[in-house]
């Protein structure tokens, strides 16, 4: 197929449809539809800031937003931030972020791009996924250069109006994050006139710095034309209506792409506990399945919402995704056998693994004493009197015995090793023995 084809039309015009019923579509600029349905190639590109050697599943909003993209006939660019990150978009923050070094920034790079690779298709093609690094513009940049053919664009009202300034004046913001939204806007501009980027695409919150862009293109791209030549589009901010604040364990830590930070058990359980109020969106936003396949799953937590059947489907497939098939199902196996009656089929290594992948105790011999001791050694309650009510209450496991008496003693461990401490249906704790 060449570049010019007409038959890119449907494909690129139904991104717009897929986002929309997927409730993902916040806002577009003007003309979108129209520039999407010309049958022209398109490309478009998405920021990521490299503050770390690995994305987070907050950044799986945008990489799902390439992704579609490309499935659509559309040609992603996964800019990162080399130079901006060195900066930091105050964006969505109360403080300003910590600077990274040169080193630091070009190995968080390198990093991301692996990461990437799991999602988009870099193979040569008209569609093509690219990568690019805004260091590769911004680090040769004069101050005189910046402020000539950057900073005279932008009047002091203009950026004092956007959000991201607003909510961050009477906390402190410093000049260099003032700047941010006029380096951003300097990408886009660049993109466009060296790799004809016509579309940028980004979270509700970054509409300010789109819209910068394009008002930055409209007036260094020729002519009197009253509208941008290029376009935006924003997705809708996540919120989830069960209150909890996606992207973040139980815990409060990030749960990482890398399984060096967060293991694909710990990745798995982190999908597979979605509150059922939250399950159908994450199936929209998170995974390929088409419209009837989400439908039918929204209509089995309804019916029976203890088969859990949308969460697993959710969990097995992002997990897959990022870690690969054969570590989802190791996952999977793992995690069926911990929170159910099947710890005879865990062997000593896939219980040494575990260590890996929950909180794990090295208890002395007075914290195995009791069933209460072990309950407080392991962390399962804040306090004696809360481990006897939830006793009391039926919610205490070790080894898959339910134990209601805190004086009780311990099951035999497993593998003449372990026991693994359950308290309610999805808090698992693994607990060895001192040498």
């Amino acid at each position: 197929m060449t570049d010019t084809a007409p038959t890119t039309r449907p494909e690129l015009v139904g991104f717009l449809d897929e986002l929309e019923w997927r409730g993902i579509l916040h806002a577009t600029t003007p003309g979108v539809r129209e520039r999407l349905a010309s049958g022209r190639p398109i490309s478009a590109y998405i920021g990521f800031d490299p503050t770390a050697d690995s994305l987070h599943v907050g950044h799986l909003i945008p990489v799902f937003g390439l992704l579609r993209f490309q499935r659509h006939g559309g040609k992603p660019v996964a800019l990162v931030g080399g130079g901006t990150g060195m900066i930091g978009d105050p964006s969505g923050r109360s403080s300003e972020r910590n600077l990274l070094d040169l080193d630091t920034l070009a190995h968080n790079v390198a990093a991301i791009r692996g990461q990437l690779e799991s999602f988009l298709d870099f193979s040569p093609g008209p569609a093509q996924a690219v990568m690019a690094n805004n260091l590769d513009w911004l680090g040769k940049l004069s101050l005189i250069d910046y402020l000539r053919d950057t900073g005279k664009h932008f009047t002091i009202p203009y950026m004092l109006a956007k959000d991201s300034v607003q909510q961050r004046l009477d906390r402190g913001l410093s000049f260099t994050e003032f700047s941010y939204m006029t380096l951003q806007a300097l990408d886009f501009a660049t993109l466009y006139r060296e790799r004809g980027v016509e579309l940028q695409m980004g979270g509700a919150d970054q509409w300010g710095n789109i819209t910068a862009g394009l008002e930055l293109i409209r007036r260094t791209a020729g002519g009197d034309a009253e509208e941008s030549p290029a376009h935006g589009i924003a997705y809708k901010l996540l919120l989830s209506p069960s209150g909890a604040k996606f992207g973040k364990s139980e815990g409060g830590e990030s749960v990482w792409l890398d399984p060096a930070r967060t293991t694909p058990y710990a990745f798995y359980q982190y999908w597979l506990n979605t509150d059922d109020r939250d399950v159908g969106t994450y199936l929209r936003w998170f995974t390929l399945f088409e419209r009837d396949e989400v439908e039918a799953l929204d209509a089995s937590v309804a019916a029976r919402p203890e088969a859990r059947e949308a969460q697993r489907r959710l969990a097995f497939d992002v997990t897959a995704r990022v870690h690969g098939e054969d570590a989802a199902r190791e996952a999977e196996r793992q995690g069926r056998a911990a929170f159910t009656q099947d710890l005879a089929s865990l062997s000593a290594d896939d219980l040494a693994a575990m260590r890996e992948q929950v909180p794990s105790f090295v208890l002395g011999r007075d914290d195995l004493a009791d069933a209460l001791s072990v309950a407080i050694g392991a962390g399962a309650y804040p306090s004696k009197g809360e481990a006897r009510r939830q006793m009391a209450n039926g919610g205490f496991y070790v080894n898959n015995v339910r134990i209601t008496d805190p004086s009780a003693s311990l099951p035999e461990p497993l593998h003449g090793r372990f026991w693994v401490v359950r308290t309610g249906k999805r808090n698992v704790r693994l607990v060895e023995p001192a040498e």
